[in-house]
């Protein structure tokens, strides 16, 4: 088990209305080499610490990694020279895998092909694609800052420079979203062909430009069982297209599941350095980072930690993490490894709880194995709501 390493890179050319991310509007080139000057310095000083340090490194000087992510934000905005230095800051404190997985979150229209080829001369192998919707009236809606042409364009041009690895997002129930909508969106997106999609049902957040809108009736409600009804027509349009669902959210082609994000689905360890940044050491500590640039930024330049939250957590709130992520996969949980490693005997512990969630239809529960119905993912929280 090799940890993976998480880059958070806050800035974007506008704020998205519906986004509750940690994230600012990029306004100076000074801020933002401070803010890589100051990811570096933290990747730099490094130190890892853990309960259990024996599962993550054997002694050594280097930890061993095997997937880089870059998220945010908008990190297709840095110039490929800031990406160069952030990447020799990792290889020069950590072992990075020669097939190491190195995934970079990019928006249309913030790229160009000479950028693209530098990224990928860098190693850069996997990108992740915010498209969102096709349809233009949404993006607006959405102020997203691209059109749909912008997107198809930006697509030619990863599949120009040699990203063999693309992953595009689509959000469903956006306000005056129809489920013909949805379809046309599902079927714009198979016909570009990228190699792993990830579907959203919208989530409203509170302070969010989005959340005021339809507070003030200026926006429409999202009709949740419109929302369900397009998640169902997803699943059909994908497995038909030869997509696999291995997790709720998450869809790959044979050979393309995201093996960063599916460390967050295993528990396993993932060190994330700059705003915001979440950390977890796979075995009961979490730690996350200032979630302000400037005060991440003084933080790093005055020397002092950039950690504001730090927990140890209790068994219970292990076990009860690990059960909800790993049904969140398409495997679901097993259930004798799961009485191995906490000592509880689930189908024991949640008898009752258990028994209602499958006459509603929402799991498929046997001797050895939990997990959820198609149903269930819909409504995947009335499920987790048991175990956390």
């Amino acid at each position: 088990m090799k940890p993976g390493i998480y880059i958070h890179i806050p800035f974007c050319k506008s704020r998205c209305s519906y986004c509750d991310f940690a994230t600012d509007v990029l306004r100076s080139e000074e801020t933002v080499a401070r803010y890589v000057n100051a990811l570096i310095n933290e990747i730099s000083n490094f130190s890892f610490q853990s309960s259990n340090q024996s599962r993550i490194q054997d002694l050594k000087s280097k930890i061993d990694i095997d997937t880089i992510y870059f998220g945010g934000g908008t990190p297709s905005l840095l110039s490929a020279s800031a990406v160069e230095k952030i990447l020799q800051a990792i290889y020069s404190k950590f072992d990075v895998d020669e097939n190491a997985e190195i995934t970079l979150e990019m928006n249309p229209a913030t790229v160009s092909l000479e950028k693209l080829n530098h990224f990928r001369s860098l190693g850069v192998n996997r990108a992740s694609f915010g498209v969102q919707t096709f349809d233009d009236r949404s993006l607006k809606l959405l102020a997203r800052g691209h059109d749909s042409n912008d997107a198809r364009k930006t697509f030619e041009l990863l599949r120009q420079s040699g990203f063999e690895n693309i992953s595009f997002d689509l959000i469903a129930g956006l306000p005056h979203q129809t489920l013909a909508d949805w379809k046309l969106n599902l079927s714009e997106a198979m016909s570009l062909a990228p190699e792993h999609i990830s579907l959203y049902i919208l989530e409203i957040h509170e302070a969010t430009p989005l959340a005021e809108q339809i507070r003030s009736r200026r926006q429409p409600q999202p009709d949740e069982d419109l929302a369900a009804e397009m998640y169902e027509v997803m699943f059909e349009k994908l497995a038909f297209n030869g997509f696999e669902q291995y997790e709720i959210s998450n869809f790959a082609k044979p050979g393309f599941r995201s093996r960063h994000n599916s460390k967050y689905w295993l528990c396993e360890p993932v060190f994330g350095f700059g705003v915001s940044a979440h950390s977890f050491d796979g075995v009961d500590r979490r730690y996350s980072n200032e979630r302000e640039t400037g005060k991440y930024i003084n933080r790093v330049e005055s020397g002092n930690s950039t950690v504001v939250e730090d927990v140890s957590l209790t068994k219970k709130q292990v076990s009860g993490d690990f059960a909800f992520l790993m049904l969140r996969r398409s495997e679901g949980l097993d259930l004798p490894d799961y009485k191995k490693r906490f000592g509880i005997d689930l189908k024991t512990e949640f008898r009752e709880e258990l028994a209602r969630l499958n006459s509603l239809g929402l799991i498929v529960l046997s001797e050895t194995n939990l997990k959820l119905t198609d149903k269930g993912k819909v409504y995947s929280n009335e499920v987790f709501s048991v175990f956390v």
